[in-house]
C-alpha cells in the first residue's frame, strides 16, 4: 500500500454520490479512475488518479451496487471526486 493510498483512511469521501455516500470515514478507500484502454482488470493506475471513497460509493463506481445514475454519470462523479482530492492532498503538501 502507498503512503497515498494509505492518505485514505479516516478521510471524507470526496465522490459524494446523491442518495448513495454513506459519508462514513471509518468505510473510506483510495478508489482509483481508470481510463479506457489504459489499465487491465488487475493493473491499476498510479495512485494520485484515485479518489477517497466511502463503501457505497466505491460499490456504486465499480457496478457492485445498481443505482438510478448512467455509468457515464457515475464515471463523472469519480472524476470530480479525484480533483477533489489531489486538490486536499496538494493543500497538505502530499501531493
Amino acid at each position: 500500500m502507498s503512503k497515498l493510498t494509505e492518505e485514505a483512511r479516516g478521510r471524507d469521501c470526496q465522490i459524494r454520490i446523491p442518495g448513495i455516500c454513506n459519508f462514513n470515514p471509518e468505510t473510506t478507500v483510495a478508489a482509483h479512475y481508470r481510463l479506457p484502454g489504459t489499465c487491465g482488470t488487475a493493473i491499476k493506475p498510479n495512485d494520485s488518479q484515485a479518489a477517497w471513497a466511502c463503501s457505497a460509493c466505491h460499490d456504486a463506481i465499480d457496478g457492485r451496487k445498481k443505482t438510478e445514475y448512467s455509468r457515464d454519470e457515475l464515471r463523472l462523479m469519480h472524476a470530480e471526486g479525484v480533483f477533489r482530492t489531489q486538490e486536499a492532498l496538494r493543500r497538505e503538501g502530499k501531493l
